[in-house]
């Protein structure tokens, strides 16, 4: 057995171990990332967000192509199967690991393979690989091992027709019928991938509404266009059996019904990756989603040991988990600690989603008096020129102050288009207006025309016009 020193160790290697492990090589201290698969990346780059978003724009190529009159002269329809999307995420992830392994060579940033445990708040034991047994010590240790799909008990997941968000991706045939149970971000993103596939989907959700935390206008949007793509919402019915055999799978639900389908996909909810790394030893609590809790800049209740990324929960983005991982890690290095806010949500289902602030039900809620700017995409040049003319931007700002107080996209690139709205809101007094996008000049025929437009628009409804 051996002990190697570090500064910093830091396990896992996906969006927060990496921030994490960049601003200590940054801050000339040595640092170790502990990482359980082969390659780096952790679960974003090899079964989240990177192969769902690269199978999605696979998917929205063929849609693109096919609903495009101009090509029907030269070409019929064509469809892909999911092996063939598949292989377009899979040049995607090779970019991905290429591209971290550099990044880490660069800075000199070393690599574990292997799992840790702790010993103690300051040191890992490595199991596997040419580490096994081997013992890191640091004065500070990250978390970061993600999360995983949570597996109920009773569902059968080692059956070739069951599958959960991550193992999908091993899925070998193009079913003509899946079952999706659990409609939040990933179910919908998945059911908006196998309907571009022309698969029959059967999406079920627990609840009486698409992504409840979203914008309703949003969310009944997306019901919307989901419906018009052949996939059946199934709102307000809960799991109880499913029963998979050589020729199919029959999930049985709650209210009686049975559905019967190729492939099942279980997609309600994730699970903190804790059950592995020896916290009793430390007293550090996990709920009972495996998630830890921190306090605002990151900090577990032991001194010296950080979290950040999925392990901690909510948001659960790859994009917040990089912020988190490099504040995480901020007092050790000596940097100003912040807490990562106002994170905009990105939904990638077809057309995609993106929003920021509050919705109309918070703001009623809380009595802010608001008023409505909207610029739907039919009406702008980019997107009639692009075809892509599904969708809306929709501004909420106060009625007396004009502050940009949400921001809710639907329809092509609305994750891109968001952060341009999402710029003015974070800046100071007068500077967070909706008069910006009257007073400064945009780019035409652009997407981002949409907030003059959607500017104008709520203005003249405050004006009674």
């Amino acid at each position: 057995m051996t002990q190697i020193n570090y500064d910093v160790a830091v396990i896992g290697s996906g969006p927060a171990g990496e921030s994490a492990a960049m601003n200590v090589a940054k801050h000339g201290k040595s640092v170790v990332i502990i990482e359980n698969r082969d390659e780096v990346g952790g679960g974003c780059t090899h079964k989240g967000t990177i192969p769902s978003k690269a199978l999605r724009h696979a998917v929205h190529q063929v849609l693109q192509f096919n609903n495009n009159p101009m090509f029907r002269e030269i070409s019929k329809p064509i469809w892909l199967t999911f092996e063939q999307a598949l292989q377009s995420a899979n040049k995607v992830i090779t970019k991905q690991v290429e591209m971290r392994n550099r990044f880490y060579g660069r800075n000199r940033v070393d690599v574990i393979k292997g799992t840790a445990r702790f010993q103690d708040k300051n040191k890992l034991v490595i199991s596997g690989g040419e580490h096994h047994n081997n013992v890191i010590k640091a004065d500070h240790i990250v978390i970061a091992t993600g999360s995983s799909p949570y597996r109920p008990a009773g569902i059968d997941f080692t059956h070739s027709r069951v599958f959960d968000s991550d193992t999908i991706l091993n899925l070998k045939l193009t079913p003509k019928r899946i079952i999706i149970f659990g409609a939040g971000v990933i179910g919908c993103e998945y059911a908006s991938i196998f309907s571009g596939l022309g698969c029959k989907v059967d999406l079920v959700n627990p609840t009486s509404s698409l992504l409840a935390f979203m914008d309703d206008e949003i969310s009944d949007a997306l019901s919307y266009h989901l419906r018009g793509h052949g996939v059946l919402i199934r709102h307000d019915e809960n799991f109880e059996s499913c029963q998979a055999s050589d020729d199919n799978v029959k999930v049985t639900l709650t209210s009686g019904k049975t559905i019967t389908a190729d492939v099942f996909m279980w997609a309600n909810g994730r699970s903190g990756n804790t059950a592995k790394l020896g916290l009793e030893k430390l007293d550090i609590k996990v709920n009972s989603r495996g998630q830890i809790e921190v306090d605002d800049n990151y900090q577990t209740s032991v001194e010296g040991i950080s979290a950040a990324g999925d392990v901690i929960g909510w948001p659960s983005l790859a994009s917040a988990a990089y912020d988190q991982g490099r504040s995480s890690v901020a007092r050790f290095c000596g940097e100003e600690e912040y807490q990562v806010n106002q994170v905009p949500t990105g939904i990638y289902t077809i057309p995609e989603i993106s929003s920021i602030g509050m919705t109309e039900t918070e703001l009623t809620k809380a009595k802010i008096p608001y008023e409505i700017g909207k610029a739907y995409f039919k009406d702008t040049g980019r997107a009639q020129i692009t075809g892509e003319t599904v969708g809306v931007l929709k501004l909420l700002f106060h009625s007396q102050t004009m502050e940009l107080l949400g921001i809710h996209c639907f329809g092509d690139q609305a994750a891109e288009i968001l952060h341009i709205g999402q710029a003015i809101m974070a800046q100071d007094g007068e500077a967070n207006s909706i008069k910006y996008f009257l007073s400064h000049t945009f780019n035409y025929p652009t997407m981002a025309e949409a907030y003059r437009v959607a500017a104008i628009n709520g203005l003249n409804r405050l004006a009674g016009d």
